[in-house]
């Protein structure tokens, strides 16, 4: 295989000797999507729970620092979306199907798998665990404003979650990526219904709003790192970069047509619909509530009631797909090592044990840890900074190998030590604001107490 590295073409060789197994995992099951499937899947992954946290992000950042990391975000990280597509298939007859893969050519077999599965795995978890807490608020939100919040004691958020909890259950019997489109295209539609719906009525409220204020308001323990925090909530919002070699490997590739050609062109589609819903979210709702904006900017809405309503709901189903889209890589890579290592036969009943397992792990932890804007900052400086920020931009320089100082060299270079500072800072703000809420007992700006049992 001629300009194929040794240690990739000898994993090369390995794969095709399980290619039946391939057909049979989630991810390379099936491959006829095409650019639109890359577009919803993509806005699917990307727009989440980090959307409705904007905001407050904003408002722990101030409008000039927020305003420059909010624009910086979606630049440096359709970048290194853009070169992660590019990678895919650099080597004739090769494709990286999974990231992981990719790690493993440019950091080598074993150090790769150590590098990035603990990393993606880290990420993809922590998603769907914000997603069950975020799943769950929503649902809450619905109860409160339909029939009131004071007896909020009645009905904890813990059951909230387990409600949502049901769902994915039942969802997580979808085998492959493609059969979830579905369930994803529809997700990419709430997303943006939910984020119109939140910037259209903050922006109704603001005509009708007195003084507001945006200077910086402690919130945990100290200002200082609330901006840390918020810093994290920002990475949190562009985590699709843990799935795109995943959902690339469902296009269709030949010489001729590449998949790398439908895949970056849904890709832009789906940045635009990011941008679209990101940033009215972000500016609107820190215009029109300043320092006073909840964690969830759906939160800060209680008119018109019907609305939000609506708009909590279309969350709801958001997360619904959102959450397999994160999870069925991680359903991928167990079924791969239960069979390859453990010599599991390929079973229904494997699928179905691996999968229901996972979501009842997700769900327990969420349960136990509510904490929507921690979990944020901390996972989002912490393993999302990496992931999407910087490793990239580092296999991009061993595998590329650009000229040094030149252009493409240099923008490498700023993304990977600003992807650094962001992995050592942010999650200082996350764990500190995660200490207070466990220190004080109380769910963020709610009047219940966390239950104690």
């Amino acid at each position: 295989m001629k300009g194929i590295p040794d240690h990739i073409q000898d994993q090369h060789l390995v794969e095709d000797q399980s290619f039946d197994l391939e057909d049979w995992l989630p991810i390379t099951a099936s491959r006829n999507a095409n650019w639109y499937y890359s577009a919803f899947h993509n806005v699917t992954a990307i727009v989440g729970a980090g959307v409705l946290g904007l905001p407050y992000a904003m408002s722990e950042l101030g409008w000039g620092p927020g305003v420059v990391v909010l624009i910086l975000s979606w630049v440096i990280t359709l970048y290194t979306l853009w070169q992660m597509i590019e990678m895919h298939e650099m080597f004739e007859g090769r494709r990286f199907d999974r990231y992981h893969e990719l790690g493993q050519a440019a950091f080598g077999n074993k150090l790769g798998l150590y590098i990035i599965v603990p990393l993606q795995l880290l990420v993809e978890i922590s998603v769907c665990i914000v997603y069950m807490v975020t799943g769950g608020k929503s649902l809450k939100n619905v109860h409160d404003l339909a029939v009131g919040d004071d007896k909020c004691t009645k009905i904890r958020i813990r059951h909230f979650i387990m409600i949502f909890a049901s769902s994915q259950f039942v969802l997580s019997l979808l085998k492959n990526f493609n059969s979830i489109s579905g369930v994803s295209l529809v997700a990419a539609v709430m997303s943006v219904s939910y984020s119109t719906i939140a910037w259209v009525a903050s922006l109704r409220k603001g005509a009708t709003t007195g003084s507001v204020e945006y200077g910086y308001k402690k919130r945990t323990t100290s200002v200082p790192l609330d901006f840390l925090s918020a810093l994290g909530e920002m990475a949190f919002a562009y985590a699709g970069h843990n799935v795109v070699l995943e959902i690339q490997a469902t296009i269709p590739s030949t010489p001729e047509n590449p998949s790398k050609r439908p895949m970056w062109k849904g890709a832009v589609v789906a940045y635009i619909i990011v941008a679209f819903c990101y940033f009215p979210v972000a500016l609107v709702g820190f215009q029109t509530f300043g320092n006073n904006v909840e964690e969830n900017i759906l939160e800060s809405l209680t008119k018109p009631k019907a609305l939000v309503i609506v708009a909590n709901m279309f969350v709801v189903i958001h997360l619904l797909g959102s959450y397999q889209v994160y999870a069925m890589p991680v359903f991928d890579m167990i079924e791969s090592v239960m069979i390859k290592k453990w010599h599991f036969s390929p079973t229904t009943v494997l699928r179905f044990t691996i999968r229901w397992t996972f979501v009842a792990a997700t769900m327990g932890i969420a349960v136990g840890l509510p904490y929507y804007s921690a979990l944020l900052s901390f996972f989002g400086g912490f393993v999302f900074a990496p992931t999407t920020y910087f490793i990239p931009c580092i296999m991009w320089l061993i595998l590329k190998k650009p000229k040094r100082f030149s252009l493409s060299w240099c923008i490498n270079w700023f993304c990977i030590i600003l992807g650094l500072v962001l992995m050592i800072i942010a999650p200082i703000g996350g764990l500190a604001k995660l200490i207070y809420h466990i220190q004080k007992g109380t769910l963020p700006n709610s009047k219940c107490k966390l239950p104690k049992n």
